[in-house]
């Protein structure tokens, strides 16, 4: 069977020069670091690099020595990389830190309905009762990692009504796609639109779920992840640019095309295994590398990005700057790719 053709060296090289782009920027403790060393743990978990960790450790330790923020969803992010680094290191203090934001999702996070987590970025209630796709990789995917990990079954399954929820309420049946969030008072996805990173954040840990979870298949709220992804994939496939990559509104194609979507979807695809997606994913390789900058900068990636308002809130987001978010997904889709290598797959479960 055909597999992913790329570079390895090309690839490499990217891998390493984004990685030092993304330790080169002054970001805070968040998200935007939260799914940077995310993708900086993969890029090492897959090259073998422990200069990598190395290098998120030393920053970590800064962050700790100068004081951690008050935990939010968003802030929950950066729990991948404290496992990563417990795993690596055996230091009790970053198990630590990821007990503290485990235990803030549990017990202090503010939840509705079928005890779903409603997305925060701040200390402050700023979305009441709303659920956002980006939820998934900042709290529910740590969750289910952390679970597995710890041997907590209790956690796994939290992380799984998590998957379970978000999927009801903000996948589109008709579509296969997925809405940005939802507002649980007003019973709707407010301006309703296929976020292209909404998608992202989806498909991406959906994906993640039958590597980190072992026999996934005996767990019936696994096959609500399988079924919803296999639906969202076999949707957006058709809507991938000539470029190989998605637009920041899948469906609108006066909307631009926005690279932290296109590399979280296309490494879904890579993680899928389905032979049907090969040429979907080679398009991605070449689209992606093409908006990669020399010096590791991963251009045209939208801002951070409440749900809109209308059509144009979304299509005028700035797409002008290096974002972590941006950094930390081209660096999960490329070490994907570089995993894919001698691997097959038919993408049932």
């Amino acid at each position: 069977m055909a597999g992913i053709q790329f570079d390895r060296e090309r690839v490499l090289k990217a891998i390493d020069s984004v990685v030092h782009q993304t330790m080169n920027m002054d970001m805070t403790w968040d998200w935007p670091c939260g799914v940077a060393y995310y993708g900086i743990c993969e890029a090492a978990r897959v090259t073998g690099k422990e200069e990598y960790l190395q290098l998120v450790k030393d920053r970590v330790d800064e962050y700790v020595q100068l004081g951690l923020p008050v935990w939010t969803v968003n802030t929950c992010s950066m729990g991948h990389a404290m496992l990563t680094l417990h795993a690596w290191t055996g230091d009790e203090q970053y198990k630590k830190i990821a007990e503290s934001k485990i235990d803030y999702l549990r017990n202090k996070a503010l939840r509705f309905g079928d005890h779903v987590l409603q997305h925060t970025v701040s200390a402050k209630n700023d979305f009441p009762e709303q659920c956002w796709a980006d939820t998934l990789f900042m709290a529910a995917f740590f969750m289910l990692r952390a679970g597995v990990m710890w041997n907590d079954a209790a956690l796994v399954d939290d992380a799984l009504n998590q998957y379970y929820w978000h999927i009801q309420y903000l996948q589109d049946r008709k579509t296969g796609l997925w809405y940005h969030g939802y507002n649980n008072i007003e019973k709707g996805h407010m301006s309703g639109f296929y976020w292209g990173r909404a998608n992202a954040w989806a498909a991406y840990t959906m994906s993640e779920v039958s590597r980190v979870l072992p026999e996934c298949y005996l767990y019936p709220k696994y096959m609500d992840v399988a079924g919803s992804l296999s639906e969202q994939l076999a949707a957006i496939k058709h809507l991938q640019t000539e470029n190989g990559l998605w637009r920041t509104i899948l469906d609108d194609p006066e909307s631009y095309e926005e690279v932290s979507a296109s590399a979280g979807i296309a490494a879904a695809m890579v993680k899928r295994g389905n032979p049907l997606y090969l040429k979907y994913i080679n398009r991605s390789v070449e689209g992606i590398l093409q908006n990669i900058t020399e010096e590791g900068r991963v251009l045209n990636v939208s801002g951070g990005t409440a749900v809109m308002k209308d059509r144009e809130g979304y299509r005028n987001i700035s797409r002008d700057w290096t974002q972590g978010w941006g950094q930390g997904l081209a660096l999960a889709f490329l070490a994907s790719v570089l995993e894919s290598a001698g691997q097959q797959g038919d993408g049932a479960l």
